[in-house]
C-alpha cells in the first residue's frame, strides 16, 4: 500500500477529499474568513479527512486559513499542500520556481502557516522547465527524510516526467485535472500511476462546475475567475458544450442522484488508485459531494457515460495557450 493510501486509512478518510482552493482563490469570489473557517469546520464534522491547499492559493491566505481551522484536528487528517509556484510579493504575478533552496524555504513557510510540524503530502505544483525534475524531487525527498513532509507529490505532469521523478525519489501522489469532460490522464498518466503504485488525485472532477450544472449559455465570469480565460467557457464554446450535458443530467435524474454526485462516482469508478478532490465554498455542496463516496455505478451506466463528452465532443481546449505553457500533461492530438 502506498504512503498516500496508508495515511488515508490511518485517518479513516473517505475516498473523496476536499480541494480548498475555492475558499481563497481561482473563481473570483471572496469568502469572508469567518465563513471560510465555518465551512472547514463543517467539512471535518461531516467526515472529510483529506484537505488540499497550496502556497499559491490566495497568496498564502488559504494555507493560513487551514492552519487556523484544523490545527486542533491535525492528527486526524491527511493534509496536503504544494510548492514551486507562488505569488511574487513585489510584482503580484505567479512565479514558477523549482530550485531546491526555494522549495525548502516554501516548505518551512507552509509549515508555519499550517501550524504543523509536518505536511502529509507536499506537491511540486508545477514543473519548472529550467530545473531538472530530479533536482526538485530530490530536494523534496530530503524533506521527507527530515520528517517535514510525509510524501512527495507532483502536479500537472506527464507520465514521462512521473517516471523520471519516481526514479529519483518515490512519488506518493500525482494531481491532475480529471473528469468526464477532461480525459487527459487516460492518455498515459492513469496507467503510469497504477504501475508505480502512485495515487492519482483528481482535481476539478466536476469540470470546474460545468458538470454540476453551475452555468448557463449566457454565464458571464467575474473578475478574477480563471474560467474567463479558458476556451471551453467562452461565448462560442460554452453553448456547444452545454448541448451535450442534457443526457448526463438525465442519467443522474434516473439514478436519483445529483449531477455532481454522478460525476464524482464516474471518476471514482476509473480506478481504485484515483481520489477526487472537488472544491466548493458551499457547505451544502460539500455534503452533497461527500455523499457520492458510497455511490457505485453499474456497468451499463458506466459504459454509457464513458462515451459521453469524449475529447472529440467537447468544444475548446481546457487551457488557453498561455495557461498551457505552465503545464506538462499529455494533450490529445499530440504526435
Amino acid at each position: 500500500m502506498s504512503m498516500f493510501f496508508q495515511r488515508l486509512k490511518e485517518v479513516s478518510s473517505p475516498t473523496i477529499g476536499l480541494g480548498c482552493m475555492n475558499l481563497s482563490h481561482g473563481y473570483g469570489q471572496h469568502v469572508p474568513e469567518i465563513d471560510a473557517l465555518r465551512a472547514l469546520h463543517e467539512a471535518f464534522e461531516m467526515g472529510y479527512r483529506h484537505f488540499d491547499t497550496a502556497t499559491l492559493y490566495g497568496g498564502t491566505t488559504n494555507e493560513r486559513l487551514l492552519g487556523n481551522a484544523l490545527k486542533d484536528k491535525r492528527q486526524e487528517l491527511l493534509l496536503a499542500s504544494k510548492c514551486g509556484m507562488a505569488i511574487d510579493a513585489d510584482s503580484g504575478k505567479r512565479v514558477i520556481n523549482g530550485r531546491p533552496e526555494i522549495l525548502r524555504q516554501q516548505c518551512e513557510a507552509s509549515l508555519a502557516r499550517l501550524k504543523t510540524d509536518h505536511i502529509d503530502v507536499y506537491y511540486l505544483h508545477r514543473l519548472d522547465r529550467d530545473v531538472p525534475v530530479e533536482e526538485s524531487v530530490g530536494a523534496l525527498g530530503k524533506l521527507v527524510d527530515e520528517g517535514k513532509i510525509g510524501g512527495v507529490g507532483l502536479s500537472e505532469v506527464s507520465a514521462q516526467t512521473l517516471h523520471k521523478a519516481h526514479k529519483e525519489y518515490p512519488i506518493a501522489a500525482v494531481q491532475s485535472e480529471y473528469s468526464l469532460w477532461t480525459r487527459n490522464p487516460e492518455i498515459a498518466l492513469i496507467n503510469a500511476c497504477q504501475e508505480l503504485n502512485v495515487a492519482l488525485v483528481a482535481f476539478s472532477p466536476l469540470g470546474r462546475g460545468f458538470l454540476a450544472g453551475a452555468m448557463q449559455a449566457d454565464t458571464v465570469f467575474g473578475e478574477g475567475d480563471m474560467r474567463a480565460n479558458m476556451p471551453r467557457f467562452n461565448a462560442d464554446n460554452l453553448p456547444k458544450n452545454l448541448a451535450v450535458l442534457s443526457r448526463f443530467q438525465s442519467i443522474a435524474q434516473s439514478l436519483e442522484v445529483t449531477p455532481a454526485q454522478l460525476a464524482l462516482a464516474w471518476v471514482k469508478a476509473q480506478g481504485s488508485h484515483i481520489v477526487p478532490i472537488p472544491g466548493t465554498c458551499s457547505i451544502a455542496h460539500m455534503r452533497e459531494n461527500l455523499a457520492a463516496n458510497s455511490l457505485t455505478l453499474d456497468s451499463k451506466f458506466l459504459s454509457e457515460l464513458n462515451l459521453m463528452m469524449t475529447p472529440d465532443q467537447v468544444a475548446g481546449k481546457r487551457y488557453s495557450t498561455a495557461q498551457q505553457m505552465d503545464i506538462d500533461t499529455e494533450e490529445f492530438g499530440q504526435q
